[in-house]
């Protein structure tokens, strides 16, 4: 086997460029070998199988990107008035949800608790920010 090939099968570089990512190399992922839960049932299956791909691109994005999205998602709920303002509170609380949803087999009680509060408190906000109350 030549000097290339073993490289290759070894996982090295080849020298030819790089296909992802913002420094041009992704991320490896966490270790194990499923993303699905197992023993779920259909609707689960369904979700977690839609979700793989936006869960990896995620993952490879760059680390302060999310953080950055949200924080600013949230302070334009909290400044822009009515409708405006709840779109984002909502679209956080969703973007929330769904991590929940995709990790609740993991959590405990308190970790649990701790997830729905802080939807309910995003959700809270949003209804106050459109000015019914």
């Amino acid at each position: 086997m030549s000097a290339k090939r073993k490289k290759r099968a070894a996982g090295g570089s080849t020298g030819s460029a790089p296909t992802s990512g913002a420094s041009g190399a992704s991320r490896p992922l966490p270790p194990g070998d499923t993303l699905y839960t197992p023993g779920s049932g259909r609707f689960r299956q369904e979700v977690e199988r839609r979700s793989a791909v936006p869960l990896v691109w995620l993952h490879n994005a760059p680390r302060l990107l999310l953080p950055a999205v949200m924080g600013a998602a949230l302070i334009a709920g909290l400044v822009l008035p009515g409708a405006l303002g709840t779109l984002p509170l909502v679209l956080i609380a969703a973007f929330f949800a769904w991590l929940a949803f995709l990790t609740w087999p993991r959590l405990r009680t308190g970790e649990r608790a701790m997830r729905v509060v802080a939807i309910a408190v995003l959700l809270g906000l949003g209804v106050l920010q459109t000015g019914l109350f």
